[in-house]
């Protein structure tokens, strides 16, 4: 951030420290992120960072919010206009993968808030992003077996489940192999996998 992001109006401000904190933890550890550092990554001092969110809590409630929005919405445009739920189910599964490849730090950020045993803010934004994932899934998923593209004996909450599970398995492998760009080359393959898997459940 240059020196001119110190005139920026509040809600530019609380962006900008949205997406600091997100590429900090694309190198970091999230858990090791400092309101010192993330006033550092800015160019601006901690009372600067403190008019525009009460907390750090605050600051990673709101990183959280922008990760739904934006994941969720462009899991929508993908799907957007696709009448195959199962061509649909893929193109959402290369679209979130491109996101993680963009915001490698995002997946960080999301492990460490639920494996915190206490609740917080940007803990139920993270369950309430999953919860809205899935109800996205499973009116996929249904959606397939009501027009025979998927076996009517499918249970669709394991289906959902295992969706978000694949993803979730690519991530850690490329965070295992500090390869990132792994999830995108290996996606494909496992995406067939997957299919292959739903569409001969019985």
């Amino acid at each position: 951030m240059d020196k001119q992001s110190k005139h920026f109006p509040a809600d530019k401000r609380r962006a900008l420290t949205v997406e600091s904190v997100i590429q900090l933890a694309g190198s970091q550890n999230p858990s090791d992120i400092t309101t010192a550092a993330i006033a550092k990554h800015m160019h601006v001092t901690q009372g600067a960072l403190f008019r525009h969110f009460p907390s750090k809590e605050a600051i990673w409630q709101a990183v959280m919010e922008w990760v739904a929005d934006r994941l969720l919405a462009r899991l929508d445009r993908a799907a957007q206009g696709i009448e195959s739920p199962l061509e649909a189910m893929e193109a959402m599964f290369m679209s979130h993968v491109e996101f993680v490849v963009e915001h490698p730090g995002v997946p960080r950020m999301m492990f460490g808030e639920l494996q915190r045993a206490e609740p917080s803010p940007a803990k139920r934004m993270v369950q309430v992003l999953i919860q809205r994932y899935g109800d996205r899934l499973h009116r996929l998923i249904d959606k397939g077996k009501a027009n025979g593209e998927l076996p009517a004996s499918l249970d669709t909450n394991s289906a959902a489940t295992l969706f978000i599970g694949t993803i979730q398995g690519l991530v850690m492998q490329s965070l295992l192999a500090g390869d990132v760009e792994r999830m995108r080359r290996d996606a494909p393959m496992v995406f067939a996998i997957y299919r292959r898997g739903i569409r001969s459940a019985s």
